[in-house]
């Protein structure tokens, strides 16, 4: 034991001087997203005074928007692909098609489809603007004419999306995931930003957590919380990160990502920079990216922007292994992107995009969680070898988990005063309650799932991942109800290794606290007395 403490000494005497390295990466990272809630809070305060005068309803009654083309890639989604089909075709628009991509499904996916909304197949040539895996047939529905179905060979969601471009018809392209929900005035909501600028090329909308809330007829009906306690700590996340967070970076028009789970952008910019690329698993970052590049290349004027108010619900993981799967994927995706496009980085020629939001994804998003694992590792030797009180472990104590739980309930705040989406005073409380557990063993977890992502990209995994779904509707039979049994047992078994973890945090934080107390006088040394009074 001497010998291997004697080790962990001279480590952290060699690593000293990165303490304050670990230390002001969190209070950067940390303060950065505080500053874009904040800005993020009265950017949509003011949008929100803005639009109460715009009358969507009357605008889009005149010749002013774009006619738009639905995508909708689906692999293996017979779980939800009727739902979800079935709330595009209820969307509010007088002039849309959605096109659902089957990208060789292996289950039922595609013979739901055909039986539900009585598909016929149409002989209908395509034009090749972008490469993709070869089509098989393309059908339309009898139910439904703005209906199409393309059954294409597999070649995952980018090419799934390509061959929906080369299909669709209409000035606009919006790709959705097969499993996500949009609100019926979402449309309405989303093209406006087309309409107030020419130049506009993307746009965003905000996707929120579809787990928990009641939906009748392929509509949520009720908001309310996910029951799981990875849905709920999701919750949060979604908040702060895809929601103000990206509103912030879109008041600075220097927006990297528009979710793959929803967004509209302009076709004939899509066709001109090559669609989206086949040998990546962060398309949609990628294809923003390159949109920016492209027309900052061409020096001819552009946006992109991101919207809060039009959203989609989606399904997001209940197992733990899912959502770390889903993580590293995403992580894999950011560096992919990143290294694609390092020209840009510190590059004056993009402007805010090169000097301010590629270093900050680059060394903060990208090379954080390899900071972020060294950090939470050498505070726990600190502890280990007795540093309790020292001012590195105060500090990153303040810096990594108080200033982060700042951050977290910060969000939860504006998210009541901005939009009120969660209705209760039962709900804001627990959200509040997960704001703080957020970062008390789920970060440190979800910064080992990011730094196994990127070191998987250097491998060069391009791995799509398992993404197990349980479904949006709110029937269910008997065998959904024994899946969900199993799928409960397996969260509660990961659930059990988290509070595990939070458990031997907390102990550690109090053991500080109480240390702390006592070396400075607050509080009785209660354990030395005894000792003394019994002659120990």
């Amino acid at each position: 034991m001497a010998e291997i403490r004697d080790i962990l000494q001279q480590f952290v005497t060699y690593m000293e001087p990165a303490e304050w390295l670990f230390i002001g990466y969190f209070l950067a990272v940390n303060l950065t997203y505080i500053l874009l809630v904040i800005i993020s809070f009265f950017y949509i305060r003011h949008q929100q005074n803005y639009y109460q005068v715009f009358n969507l309803k009357g605008l889009f009654n005149s010749n002013l928007y774009k006619p738009v083309s639905i995508l909708s890639p689906a692999f293996n989604e017979e779980v939800n692909i009727i739902a979800s089909v079935e709330a595009l075709l209820q969307l509010h628009f007088s002039d849309f098609e959605v096109i659902v991509i089957n990208d060789g499904s292996t289950d039922d996916t595609l013979k739901l489809l055909i039986e539900h909304f009585d598909l016929y197949e149409i002989d209908r040539p395509v034009e090749l603007h972008i490469d993709h895996k070869p089509i098989k047939k393309v059908y339309r529905s009898s139910i439904y004419p703005e209906l199409k179905v393309v059954d294409k060979e597999n070649g995952r969601k980018a090419d799934a999306l390509n061959a929906g471009i080369n299909v669709a018809s209409k000035d606009l392209v919006c790709s959705i995931d097969a499993d996500s929900i949009l609100e019926p005035d979402v449309l309405l909501k989303l093209l406006k930003a087309f309409m107030e600028e020419e130049n506009v090329v993307a746009v965003g909308g905000i996707v929120r957590i579809a787990n928990g809330c009641t939906i009748e007829d392929n509509i949520v009906k009720k908001v309310d919380l996910p029951k799981s306690f990875l849905g709920r700590i999701q919750t949060v996340e979604y908040l702060r990160s895809f929601l103000f967070g990206r509103v912030g970076w879109d008041y600075l028009d220097s927006l990297l990502i528009i979710s793959g789970a929803f967004g509209v952008f302009d076709k004939k910019a899509v066709v001109e920079v090559g669609g989206y690329l086949h040998d990546t698993v962060g398309e949609d970052m990628e294809l923003v990216v390159r949109l920016h590049r492209h027309f900052k290349d061409k020096g001819e004027p552009y946006r992109v922007r991101f919207l809060p108010e039009p959203v989609c619900w989606t399904e997001v993981p209940d197992s733990w292994s899912v959502l770390g799967r889903q993580r590293n994927r995403w992580q894999r995706g950011l560096a992919d992107t990143m290294m694609r496009h390092k020209k840009m980085l510190f590059n004056p020629k993009y402007g805010r995009l090169g000097m301010l939001a590629m270093p900050f994804f680059f060394f903060i998003e990208m090379l954080g969680p390899v900071i972020e694992l060294f950090g939470f590792g050498y505070f726990l030797i600190v502890l280990l070898l007795g540093g309790f009180n020292s001012t590195f472990v105060l500090l990153f104590l303040t810096v990594s988990v108080f200033l982060g739980m700042v951050l977290s309930v910060t969000s939860v705040l504006c998210e009541e005063l901005s939009f009120r989406r969660y209705p209760t005073l039962g709900n804001i409380a627990t959200l509040t309650l997960y704001a703080f557990l957020e970062n008390i063993g789920y970060r440190q977890i979800h910064t080992w799932w990011r730094f196994k992502g990127l070191i998987d990209f250097i491998k060069g995994d391009k791995a799509w991942g398992v993404m197990t779904r349980t479904g949006l509707s709110s029937n269910s039979n008997v065998t959904e109800g024994i899946k969900k049994l199993k799928d409960s047992v397996s969260n509660f078994f990961g659930s059990l290794k988290y509070w595990l973890v939070v458990y031997g945090v907390t102990v550690i934080v109090i053991a500080l606290i109480l240390h702390v107390l006592i070396d400075n006088g607050v509080i009785p040394d209660v354990y030395s007395i005894v000792r003394a009074e019994l002659g120990i």
